[in-house]
């Protein structure tokens, strides 16, 4: 059976360089940076007080004070305010279409308890020893904590208050694999529509953990960066001197339609999603197989599903975190599979502009890949500035690069191994 094509007639996105996808392309291709010193917290003592936060944010513009304020926290919010973005950018009326022919699929990541909240009811149960009592509890530290504060912290509310803010009857899903649950929620919608089992989906990721415990707990990986006296050159991928990923927020949403759906409605096409594939590394929870062996076979899975070859492919968005190893194996894997191709195709990662997004890092990248192909501009590797022999590709080095980008591949590898590919192309009647 034939499959249904899927393209990409809306983007929205919440980012740290900007919350709509113009300024987000126009920041990534002017070279801006959204790393600084963190404000949403005095990080004055802790060992990484850079971050990149989303600024100048109101998500009473998306949605109602009420569920802004109680029912959603800042993942939730930034998820609300890009899908309704890209509802808006692709002029698609989703309440003139039958409802269960829409769909969502959300990646999410870990979600915030109200660390703080949680504190003051434990302290309010405790008896005359210390000891926690149901009893107290009962009396006194429930009325700490919200009764609906479960609902706030579930992965699954990102897909849930957006599907019943757009009456997404159709399929729905949560995508939790750490930081390739973007470009696989992005991938899993494109299967869908190629099934036939959606017209239209909405799409994507969103992420929020610049907090207190989530710093401290990155911190404590040793995976982030400590250049807290040059924020905007402490997100360095694949540059010699790199010491660890800087912690981003924010979200990107895509509107993915069936051709059909969209050409009928005369709608604008960014792009269209043609191939995409996942794979596991089998080897650690946290380090990346040495060789990337999942991402091999990710990008190779991806490739084949596009049924097109390396030769083909203008341009890599890289997961690129800024981590020793992730930079070094995501080279290796990207030779693997390129062969010689690999020192010809340019390859750059956002995450030197925003930070590591989290779960909804893949879901910027494909944001940044389908805008370089519809705008013809490439977007750079910030802060590359020394050489790693083991890092020796074209990365795009410090400045956008004009040119025309047919196809386009999306890496993003989580921990746990978890890789996901995803290839855009230009769309062609």
């Amino acid at each position: 059976m034939e499959r249904m094509r899927a393209v990409v007639t809306g983007i929205g996105v919440i980012s740290p360089i900007g919350n709509d996808v113009q300024s987000f392309a126009t920041g990534l291709e002017q070279g801006k940076s959204g790393v600084n010193h963190i404000r949403s917290f005095d990080a004055t003592d802790f060992p990484t007080r850079i971050a990149a936060e989303v600024k100048d944010f109101d998500p009473l513009q998306f949605v109602e004070k009420k569920k802004a304020l109680k029912l959603m926290g800042k993942n939730i919010q930034f998820a609300m305010a890009a899908a309704k973005l890209a509802v808006g950018d692709s002029g698609i009326k989703l309440a003139e279409m039958d409802p269960t022919q829409v769909g969502v699929v959300m990646g999410a990541s870990i979600v915030n308890s109200n660390i703080f909240e949680l504190a003051e009811a434990v302290k309010a149960s405790l008896d005359e020893d210390g000891k926690f009592s149901l009893k107290r509890f009962g009396a006194e530290g429930k009325n700490q904590i919200f009764p609906l504060s479960l609902l706030r912290h579930l992965p699954n509310m990102v897909s849930c208050h957006v599907s019943i803010a757009h009456n997404c009857q159709g399929i729905n899903n949560t995508i939790t694999t750490a930081c390739a649950a973007g470009v696989q929620a992005i991938g899993e919608a494109f299967r869908a529509i190629a099934r036939g089992d959606a017209k239209a989906i909405l799409c994507g990721a969103s992420d929020s953990r610049i907090d207190p415990l989530g710093m401290v707990s990155y911190s404590l990986l040793g995976a982030v960066s400590s250049r807290n006296e040059e924020p905007h050159k402490a997100s360095r991928p694949f540059d010699g001197k790199r010491d660890g990923f800087v912690v981003g927020e924010g979200a990107a949403v895509f509107v993915l339609e069936s051709l059909e759906n969209a050409v009928k409605r005369g709608a604008r096409i960014y792009a269209e999603v043609v191939g995409y594939g996942s794979a596991g590394d089998c080897f650690r929870v946290t380090d990346p197989h040495e060789e990337g062996r999942g991402s091999v076979q990710a990008m190779k899975s991806a490739l084949r599903d596009a049924k097109i070859t390396v030769d083909d492919v203008d341009y890599v968005a890289a997961h690129g975190t800024s981590t020793e190893l992730n930079d070094r194996m995501e080279t290796r894997a990207i030779k693997t599979v390129y062969g010689e191709r690999a020192y010809k195709v340019p390859v750059s990662s956002i995450k030197s502009a925003i930070g590591h997004l989290g779960a909804a890092c893949g879901a910027a990248s494909a944001a940044s890949a389908t805008l370089a192909i519809s705008r013809g501009v490439i977007p750079p590797t910030l802060n590359y500035e020394h050489p790693d022999p083991e890092c020796d590709l074209d990365y795009v080095p410090n400045e956008a690069r004009r040119a025309t980008v047919d196809h386009a591949m999306v890496n993003s590898f989580g921990f746990g191994g978890q890789n996901a590919a995803l290839i855009v192309r230009r769309y062609v009647d």
